[in-house]
């Protein structure tokens, strides 16, 4: 099962957003909260939030554990542009673009590997060595 969390217009640039991607994708989900928990840069706080939100949705949508959760798709991609323009010399006027993200999130969860006790079919040989022993 999968849990996609897309989060539009956050005021950070995909630029500095995507600085953090190649080191949070190889974590799972719970094990990169922990990483950009102790960064100091404002991506690396607008991507705890996201990615902490997206576990939640997990967690009650599919009713999963946090450590059975894996990224699928780990994505920032350019959003809006605000045009904003500074006067300049001799009466030019300097662009400004404030540039804004989207964020993709999709996490799977993964099947948990307990061991299911197999139980093998009575033959009818193995039923009638049974009822010997309970009759002793």
């Amino acid at each position: 099962m999968d849990i996609k969390a897309y989060f539009i217009n956050l005021p950070i640039s995909p630029k500095k957003a995507r600085f953090y991607l190649p080191a949070i994708k190889k974590l799972k989900p719970i094990d990169s909260l922990d990483f950009l928990k102790y960064e100091r840069t404002d991506a690396a706080v607008i991507l705890y939030k996201a990615i902490k939100s997206a576990i939640s949705s997990a967690r009650q949508i599919l009713k999963v554990e946090d450590n059975l959760l894996d990224f699928k798709l780990l994505t920032v991609e350019q959003g809006q542009k605000l045009k904003r323009y500074r006067p300049g010399s001799r009466g030019n006027a300097k662009p400004i673009n404030r540039r804004m993200s989207h964020i993709k999130i999709i996490l799977e969860a993964k099947e948990d590997k307990a061991v299911k006790p197999t139980y093998a079919k009575a033959t009818a040989a193995n039923q009638s060595s049974q009822i010997r022993k309970l009759k002793n």
